[in-house]
């Protein structure tokens, strides 16, 4: 995981060069993505955000998320079953570990993948623009839940 202080700079920083302004909110929401802490989904960040900025609506969550998306700070990860949910730590393909009883995502340190896409664009002639890798199955807790 990436320093979540550092990641913070980092996408302010960015926000700031492309003429972006910083609300409070738009804050409130990078200190949530760049924890790392979570692939939280839209409704969660605003949950979290409203407590402090209750006037906060849906569409100021989905626009600076799809702003963040577009400058390539957060990576949206779609599951079927839980719906797209954001990373703003590891804004970049990698693996994730789901929990198919609680629904915990965590990141998982697989460096193969980079060798993986290159072996299948190779193999195929795909010019491989982005990948998602998933791996499904039931946390430790949930184990021991039965």
């Amino acid at each position: 995981m990436i320093d979540p202080g550092e990641r913070l700079e980092q996408m302010t920083r960015v926000l700031r060069e492309k003429g972006c302004r910083l609300t409070p909110q738009r804050l409130a929401l990078l200190k949530i993505i760049a924890r790392g802490d979570g692939h939280h989904s839209v409704d969660q960040i605003y949950e979290l955000i409203k407590t402090d900025f209750p006037t906060t609506s849906l569409a100021t969550i989905y626009k600076t998320l799809s702003l963040l998306k577009d400058m390539g700070e957060v990576l949206e990860v779609n599951f079927a079953h839980l719906g797209s949910r954001y990373d703003g730590n590891k804004p970049y393909p990698h693996p994730h570990i789901v929990c198919t009883k609680c629904g915990q995502i965590i990141d998982s340190d697989f460096d193969a993948l980079a060798e993986l896409s290159l072996e299948m664009a190779r193999k195929t002639g795909y010019q491989i623009t982005h990948s998602q890798l998933n791996f499904f199955g039931r946390c430790p807790k949930c184990q021991q839940e039965g």
